[in-house]
């Protein structure tokens, strides 16, 4: 469903680079995936999306080739959301062997990331 957005409000904007997924895509793309892959489940209206952008974009070029990250438009892609109990936003898990490892909750700084993330690299 398309949310409307009043005349010169702020649109929030999608990481340069970070592909987003969702539906079929997501199977192929983070579940059998041969590379631990972040998975970022945001929203365009989500003020503490945009403040963690800028950590995972940084983390994604600092990992490499030994993850990938990518996004999940939770208003796009509700079943994928309820299948990963995302309630709140934003919420990024890692998945590695097809299976969710590691869970960040809410707005947090770059070494939270880090921190839970850095077993499965």
């Amino acid at each position: 469903m398309a949310r409307s957005v009043a005349p010169g409000a702020r649109v929030a904007r999608q990481a340069v680079g970070v592909d987003e997924v969702g539906g079929a895509g997501f199977e192929d793309e983070v579940l059998a995936s041969p590379v631990p892959v972040v998975v970022d489940f945001w929203a365009p209206w989500c003020k503490p999306c945009d403040a963690i952008e800028p950590h995972l974009v940084a983390l994604d070029e600092q990992w490499g080739d030994r993850a990938r990250l990518v996004r999940v438009n939770v208003d796009a892609e509700p079943g994928l959301s309820a299948r990963y109990g995302v309630l709140s936003l934003p919420t990024v898990i890692l998945f590695a062997g097809g299976e969710p490892k590691a869970t960040v909750y809410g707005a947090q700084p770059r070494a939270r990331f880090e921190r839970e993330f850095a077993p499965y690299l």
